[in-house]
């Protein structure tokens, strides 16, 4: 389902349909003609109870498959985040349906979601559980308007969307080898790195006979953990070090809880509980918001914990095209709380032409803390200061020289994307030059602006 996460058992299998499959215009999906009618003159009442449909939604299906709550991120359910989105995703993707053949916005949305779901082990005979659901939260919400033809319009919308993630997640674990029968491995932690008070990376090897998968820069693992009390959850992280170092390395900042209300129950877990020679599940690597080939100038823009994949992208990039330009972009609290600085200078000297922008809301002109480390062959970077520029409160893009014909790349909080990414479009960059990865559910899906 749209931003459903679980991991079945049974052998792989098309879900039951009730009807046959829409029929394609060069490939995109399109409504019958009488759904299509059905669904513009219902999808305005439909957005705005959107939210309302999912937080009903979610309740059902726990109610009805209580072995799903292990499989589902607790905190998102907790602050709300993930009925928003995926209230978003099915609003967004019935507007692609009705834009038409012409009509393209959705697919970043629709691969980021089928990247998420080949970590988390999703299988196709899960849809028809969250298309029965979701559809009678459906008519728990709006009640006697959904109609017999206004069900129906809806589940063949459902069943569209259900189906071109099915495909496209068959696609992807085929390219990246995922087994649904065996999503998660078994991986022998190998260092454990202090980065700041709050950040430690994790560097993980095959603990069984498997080689080491291959990866591109950017994208990351699911890693699933079992929790006091018995529950079991898993999360991504991106993977912090560029391919062919002969490990995965993680970075994970303990989150704290919002208002009050405990952390992050896998971060503390990670970093009150793991300890070098532990082993934890882990998923093959995925993600879409990879580095592109060829040689254009790069621009890797991050806030926070945000950093983690652009240290991945940096370092591929200094092994192996050292004279391709790169501009860094990173804000954070304090020079203390900034993750893998010292490491992004480093690798920042092997290339030919190298800046990286730091705005701290406080301690400016403070060095940054030293990272400490236990494990093989685990060190911390010595730090430098070639080619940083630091300045004081919240990112100003207009005060950074930005090549000409350049690729960016965002990751952050969705406040940060969304100012970051609209200083880019004002600066003259492209949106289709502009990638983006955000941790947690996508509240920005379908609608980046």
């Amino acid at each position: 389902m749209p931003a459903c996460s679980g991991a079945g058992r049974a052998a792989p299998r098309a879900p039951a349909r009730r009807r046959a499959p829409a029929s394609k215009s060069g490939g995109h999906p399109m409504l019958s003609e009488r759904s299509a009618a059905v669904v513009g003159a219902t999808a305005g009442v439909v957005a705005e109870h959107a939210v309302e449909i999912t937080a009903a939604f979610y309740p059902r299906v726990f109610d009805a498959h209580p072995e799903l709550l292990n499989l589902f991120n607790q905190g998102n359910q907790a602050t709300g985040e993930q009925r928003q989105a995926l209230a978003a995703a099915i609003v967004a993707y019935a507007g692609h349906l009705l834009a038409g053949p012409g009509s393209s916005s959705f697919a970043p949305v629709l691969r980021r979601i089928a990247h998420k779901h080949v970590s988390l082990g999703v299988r196709p005979e899960q849809y028809t559980i969250v298309g029965q659901h979701l559809l009678a939260a459906v008519g728990e919400v709006l009640g006697d308007a959904v109609t017999r033809e206004v069900h129906d319009a809806w589940d063949e919308v459902y069943w569209l969307f259900a189906t071109a993630l099915i495909a496209e997640e068959g696609r992807i674990s085929q390219r990246v080898g995922a087994d649904p029968d065996r999503v998660w491995r078994p991986w022998r932690v190998t260092a454990r790195t202090v980065a700041t008070a709050e950040v430690i990376s994790f560097d993980l090897v095959p603990a069984g006979p498997e080689p080491l998968p291959t990866f591109l820069a950017g994208q990351y693992v699911s890693v699933a953990v079992d929790l006091p009390g018995g529950g079991r959850q898993a999360r991504q992280y991106s993977l912090s070090r560029a391919p062919g170092a002969g490990s995965l390395r993680i970075t994970v900042r303990r989150v704290p809880g919002p208002a009050g209300a405990p952390a992050g129950a896998v971060s503390s877990h990670l970093h009150d509980q793991v300890k070098v020679g532990d082993i934890l599940d882990v998923s093959p690597p995925t993600g879409d918001v990879t580095l592109a080939t060829g040689a254009d100038p790069l621009v890797l823009i991050s806030a926070g914990i945000g950093v983690t994949p652009m240290i991945a992208m940096l370092g591929h990039t200094a092994r192996l095209q050292p004279e391709r330009p790169v501009v860094a972009v990173h804000a954070d609290r304090s020079p203390d709380h900034h993750a893998l600085r010292s490491e992004m200078l480093e690798m920042g000297a092997l290339l030919r032409d190298f800046r990286l922008h730091t705005w701290y809301e406080s301690g400016v002109g403070r060095p940054a803390g030293i990272g400490t480390a236990t494990g093989t062959g685990a060190t911390a970077g010595a730090g430098g200061s070639r080619g940083e520029s630091r300045h004081s409160g919240t990112v100003d893009l207009d005060a950074v020289p930005l090549p000409d014909g350049a690729r960016a790349y965002l990751c952050g909080p969705l406040p940060f994307l969304r100012d970051a990414r609209a200083g880019l479009l004002r600066r003259g960059v492209p949106a289709q030059r502009i990638r983006y990865e955000v941790f947690g559910p996508d509240l920005w899906a379908g609608s980046p602006t």
